[in-house]
Order: structure tokens, then C-alpha cells, then sequence
């Protein structure tokens, strides 16, 4: 994620993590479709220069349609996970490492620990239930949670804030 901010966490694709020229946006599991004014080429190129990582890649194409207005290019974004369940859930075994990669780092400038209750809803993704959501299991996403509850029992990251 670029310009991180802890205020203000990046949750959906923008400006803030590396996509431009984003508008009219739909988002799915595992993708979205935006459709701005003009050629889109200003979303195609900030898909292209998307770092890449090993646990998935994404891609944007043009699509051959109208949604609403003739001044608009539909794109379709998609991410494709290197690693899936058959039901297209996103496994612990992948889950937890990127769970680590972007939370454990923090532990150098956070003040306060975050209860899971605060933090599902980055970690689960929208919408979510109490352990899962459309892209958890219900089995990954207590694997999560005991992982996050273990890691702010620790202190790492401060006291736990109520």
C-alpha cells in the first residue's frame, strides 16, 4: 500500500493505493468495474504499474459494452489469487502471511493495539459476517482472529485500546 496513512486505512481500490482515473465504480469479489469519462487509458496504465506479488496479479481490461452514458469506458479490473479453495474462498495459508507482511511492520509506530472487533472489517473485507465474508471461510476467518488476538496480546503494537 502507498502513502500509508493509519488514520485512514485504504480499503477499496483508489488514488491513495496506485489506481487513477477511477469513476462510477462497482466493485465485486475478486474484482470491479469503473467506467470513466474518456479512453480509460489512464486506468489500464495504473494497472499496469501495479507492483506485483506473488499471492496474486491484477489485470484491466476494456469491455465492449454501454452501462450509461456514451462519454464513459467501461474497465474491468480483476484480481486472479494464485492459491484458492474450490468455493473461490481465500485459504488461511494465504491469508495469514498477508495478514503479516502488511500488519506486522506497524508494530514500530502504532500507539495502540486494535481489538479484532475494530479490525475484521479490513481484515474479512465488506460485507462480513463475525468470522467470514465472501472472501473468508468461517474456519479462515477464526484462523485470522486467533492469529490478530495473539499478536496484540503481545503489546507489540501498545496497550489494547477499548
Amino acid at each position: 500500500m502507498r502513502n500509508h496513512d493509519s488514520r485512514h486505512p485504504v480499503t477499496v481500490p483508489s488514488d491513495r493505493c496506485g489506481y487513477k482515473g477511477l469513476d462510477h465504480t462497482r466493485f465485486f469479489v475478486n474484482g470491479f468495474i469503473t467506467c470513466p469519462y474518456g479512453d480509460g487509458q489512464e486506468v489500464l496504465d495504473s494497472v499496469l504499474a501495479l507492483p506485483r506479488h506473488h499471492a496474486a496479479y491484477i489485470t484491466a481490461e476494456k469491455l465492449d459494452v454501454q452501462f450509461y452514458n456514451p462519454q464513459t469506458t467501461p474497465i474491468l479490473v480483476k484480481c486472479h489469487w494464485e492459491e484458492l479453495f474450490p468455493d473461490h474462498m481465500i485459504p488461511l495459508s494465504v491469508a495469514v502471511p498477508l495478514l503479516l507482511e502488511k500488519e506486522v511492520p506497524c508494530w514500530t509506530w502504532s500507539q495502540v493495539a486494535e481489538t479484532w472487533e475494530s479490525m475484521r472489517s479490513y481484515f474479512l473485507g465488506a460485507p462480513h459476517g463475525a468470522r467470514s465474508s465472501l472472501f473468508v471461510s468461517q474456519e479462515t476467518g477464526q484462523g485470522i482472529k486467533k492469529v490478530w488476538e495473539t499478536l496484540i496480546y503481545t503489546g507489540m503494537f501498545g496497550p489494547i485500546k477499548v
